[in-house]
């Protein structure tokens, strides 16, 4: 593609008028990352957390709006959309900005406007209108494009944005920003890399060991003078007492309690802290256990200031809602200055704890990893309980990245001088396990793309076949694929050299070296051996033959020429070498139907993707190898040969070769880098075919159920291109196949639940099932599903996640008008999972009554959409900002 255009005119001035608004020098990165703007690139920004980063995307909205054009603002969460939403708002004034989330849709065509990811990515996709005059896009926390779920969307967005418009990526620190950037740089022009590693505040690591033999825990530095401490490792070392009277030993090291770890924090004055908890209960377990033990953090106009805060964030909330949720609990806590921060929290909540922490008041926040990728809360102090986490199956020790992910919250920039982080002593894991991953360096970002159905119906939709494999060709997936791949061919090139080699060593001019070696003993020695049969010479050679090998077969159309497309043993050890002639016929040869050995001829390179059951890969290797010129053979060569048996190896020509030694030697470790040769062709064809394999397998599936003909889309396609779901082709299917038909709205949902609610345990094992007249709707889902998922595994895909009614009877109540009281209860679920799954579903239902067909069922979307849409759910959509200034010119 295209690079960007250049300089934009006055860009002097607006910076001049940028940096004068700002009150303060910027820092050299973000010096650096506005100069690149300037310039008329593209910039990826890697820094750590609270560097300043978006200092730059903000910079690229003042370009935007001096030049006339829009900005973007992406970010992955809703949460994250709205907070810069209100900041934004805030310097430019409600009318200079707009929001687009699934709840929200403030002021869309405004010249600056926020979104969730997946926003721009239909909007791309649907060639929307609000894309003209668009001049910069920011990638907020592009990081995420390796997140196995959601990652893929930020490479559709990179690779399909119209390349006038020039990026700003935001991301954490990562160890390999040069290649990305680079990647950015192929796929849309001038490209920048700028990269801060300097913490804006310094981070100093601390360890917490809790010692039965002494009167309090120990905080210790995790390094001195650079160095993991010597009196951590001692005292980790040494975690027994001296054996009791009955003569066993107690452990003298404990993990500190949760009450012991603030109240030492309070002590060593680094409050406020973010103390990481990674299960959503056991938060709630710490803020209940420190109120029972009166730990109190505030004072009292402290708590006078919370609780305003608190009844602004829920003023929203019926007081009936407030009861349901545990309102007075909750802010009891609060008030004492401790809180939780989970998904399991209403929204309300969660932003109300946000804003009481960010103005100092609230001192604790016990919160799970999510809380790391999500709104500005700096502190003073981050803990991390435990070094590993559960995923749901089994414990996952935290990587590098993690921990510099959750340790970047330490520390706030322009109050504290020093941030803490704090690991608390395990008794399984090792203090050098703790040193080692707090010096470690950032993980390397990776790729989670791979085709959906959606993105290969709008591929299909867009572009002619061959740009649409150029494009998924173009992902950062196949980028580092093909890095991997040059180093590949590198490594082959040297071994076919040292192959080319050995088979110059291996020739004899007296005769075959091949034939020779099978007449000697095992260990080469010089002595006959048992007389080989005429059949276990036909089975040697064919053990021999490769892929790419072309064969004179007696009696075979086309001049004998078989091209050799794949190889196989058959139970029993029996060898089958399937070929093409030059006619496109397919051939099955086996050593019983031979009357002699088959000896390859030349060799020659087969299609790509290698696919030797297509007929595509068929006619292809047919056509190579009718164009093929091959050496002139002996007729004598194309004639059956009935060998007579062969005489010891004494006898043989070679046998009176004085370099016979070194031509068996040379001819074995020929075998040996052919071997080498032929693995390293297969690694290489893997790679490079794997994202545009997985597009063909998807295309597959398509044209086998109903979305694709050729390279046209059908009418059930053309709808597919419109769901944006992880389940897309199962809905479009349930649709087609009127599972949706004839319900009323609570119905609807509840039936549509199916697909946006995944049990935290095991499938169904969260809520209840859906209503009984739905049922047999239910059945036919997982019907659908169960087939789908056959077809995805025959063809090497993952499946589609299978359906989930796990919510489908509360979906059905609050649909229905139900209270909360009734719908949330102790023993179903969360108030914040009710209202996370509540906004999924909203997002889907409006999708439906969009794509639907069927007049009715779209009705029915429309209506169980609105009806949802109420009470928690709604209050728990709401943007809050303060009245910003009126716009700057």
């Amino acid at each position: 593609m295209s690079s960007a255009e250049a300089v934009p005119a006055g860009a002097t001035s607006v910076r001049s008028a940028f940096l004068a608004a700002l009150g303060f020098e910027p820092d050299p990165f973000q010096a650096r990352s506005m100069d690149a703007l300037d310039d008329g690139r593209s910039v990826l920004v890697a820094a750590p957390t609270g560097a300043g980063k978006t200092l730059v995307a903000e910079y690229a909205i003042a370009l935007a709006r001096a030049e006339g054009g829009k900005a973007f603002y992406t970010s992955p969460l809703k949460a994250l959309s709205n907070q810069k939403y209100g900041d934004l708002v805030r310097r430019y004034g409600r009318d200079g900005v707009g929001l687009l989330t699934g709840d929200n849709s403030i002021n869309p065509s405004a010249p600056v406007v926020v979104m969730t990811t997946e926003v721009l990515r239909n909007m791309i996709y649907a060639r929307s209108g609000a894309l003209e005059g668009l001049r910069y896009v920011v990638l907020d926390e592009v990081h995420y494009l390796q997140n196995p779920y959601r990652g893929a969307v930020w490479e559709e967005v990179i690779i399909h944005l119209a390349p006038e418009v020039r990026l700003v990526c935001l991301s954490a620190t990562v160890s390999n920003a040069e290649e990305f950037a680079g990647w950015i740089e192929t796929v849309r022009g001038a490209t920048s890399a700028v990269i801060e590693e300097r913490r804006p505040v310094e981070l100093r690591n601390l360890y917490m060991v809790g010692d039965r033999g002494s009167e309090s825990a120990h905080l210790l530095p995790t390094f001195v003078d650079g160095r993991p401490n010597p009196e951590a490792a001692s005292l980790d070392a040494n975690r027994s007492l001296p054996a009791s009277g009955r003569g066993r030993r107690q452990t003298r090291l404990y993990t500190p309690r949760r009450t012991e770890v603030v109240e030492a924090l309070a002590e060593a004055d680094i409050l406020p802290a973010i103390y990481f908890i990674f299960s959503r209960a056991a938060c709630d377990d710490a803020v209940r256990n420190c109120l029972n033990e009166g730990l109190r953090l505030t004072a009292v106009e402290e708590r006078r200031q919370i609780r305003g805060l608190a009844e602004t964030h829920v003023s929203a909330l019926s007081d009936d809602d407030l009861r349901v949720l545990g309102y007075d609990t909750w802010i009891s806590a609060l008030e004492a200055g401790l809180a939780a921060h989970h998904a399991g929290m209403v929204p309300p909540f969660k932003e109300a704890v946000e804003a009481c922490f960010s103005a100092g008041l609230v001192k604790v926040v016990f919160a799970t990893e999510t809380l790391a990728l999500g709104v500005n809360m700096p502190a003073r102090t981050v803990v991390i309980e435990k070094l590993s986490k559960f995923t749901g199956d089994h414990h996952e020790f935290l990587t590098s990245g993690e921990y510099t992910q959750l340790t970047g919250r330490a520390g706030r920039r322009g109050i504290d001088s020093l941030g803490h982080a704090v690991v608390l002593w395990s008794p399984f894991v090792a203090f050098e396990q703790v040193a080692a991953l707090a010096s470690r360096r950032a993980n390397a970002l990776t790729s989670s793309f791979r085709p959906t159905f959606n993105m290969a119906a709008n591929l299909v939709r867009r572009y002619a076949p061959d740009h649409a494999r150029h494009l998924l060709n173009l992902s950062f997936a196949q980028y580092r694929t093909d890095a991997e791949v040059v180093r590949l061919e590198t490594q082959l090139e040297r071994t076919q050299a040292a192959l080319a080699e050995a088979e110059r060593l291996a020739t004899c001019h007296l005769g075959d070296v091949g034939e020779y070696r099978l007449l000697l003993r095992p260990g080469g020695r010089d002595r006959p051996e048992t007389r080989t049969s005429p059949r276990e010479e036909i089975r040697l050679a064919m053990e021999r033959i490769r892929p790419g090998d072309i064969l004179l077969v007696p009696g075979v159309a086309a001049g004998g020429r078989v091209a050799v497309i794949s190889t196989a043993r058959r139970k029993g050890g029996e060898m089958k070498v399937t070929g093409v002639n030059a006619d496109g016929r397919r051939l099955v040869l086996t050593a019983k139907e031979l009357g002699a050995p088959l000896r390859p001829v030349a060799r020659m390179a087969l299609p790509t993707p290698y696919d030797p059951t297509a007929n595509r890969f068929l006619r292809e290797a047919a056509a190579n190898l009718s164009r093929l010129s091959l050496p002139r053979i002996a007729e004598s060569e194309r004639r059956p040969r009935h060998r007579r048996e062969p005489q010891a190896a004494v006898a043989h020509p070679v046998g009176a070769c004085r370099d016979r030694a070194v031509h068996v030697r040379a001819a074995e470790r020929a075998d040996r880098l052919r071997s080498d040769a032929e693995r390293l062709e297969r690694r290489i064809r893997s790679r490079v075919e794997s994202v545009a394999r997985q597009f063909d397998r998807v295309l597959g599936i398509m044209k086998r159920w109903g979305y694709v003909e050729d390279w046209s889309l059908t009418e059930a396609g053309n709808q597919l291109c419109r769901i944006y779901h992880e389940s897309d082709l199962l809905i479009a299917e349930c649709l087609g196949e009127g599972i949706f038909a004839g319900l009323d709205a609570p119905s609807l949902v509840a039936v549509a639940s199916g697909f946006t609610f995944e049990s935290r345990g095991p499938a169904g094992s969260d809520g209840l099932p859906p209503p009984r007249h739905l049922r047999e709707r239910c059945a036919r889902v997982e019907a659908l599903a169960a087939d789908l998922n056959r077809d995805e595994e025959a063809a090497g895909l993952i499946p589609t996640r299978s359906p989930d009614f796990g919510f489908g009877a509360v979906a059905h109540a609050w649909a229905s008008g139900r209270p909360l009281r009734e719908v949330v209860g102790e023993d179903t679920l969360s108030g914040g999972d009710f209202v996370r799954n509540t906004k999924s579903l909203i997002d889907l239902v409006r999708q439906l009554a969009q794509v639907a067909v069927d007049p009715a069922t779209a009705a029915a979307a429309r209506a169980g959409a609105e009806a949802l849409f109420r009470g928690v759910v709604a209050a728990s959509s709401l943007v809050s900002v303060e009245s910003g200034p009126a716009a700057s010119p």
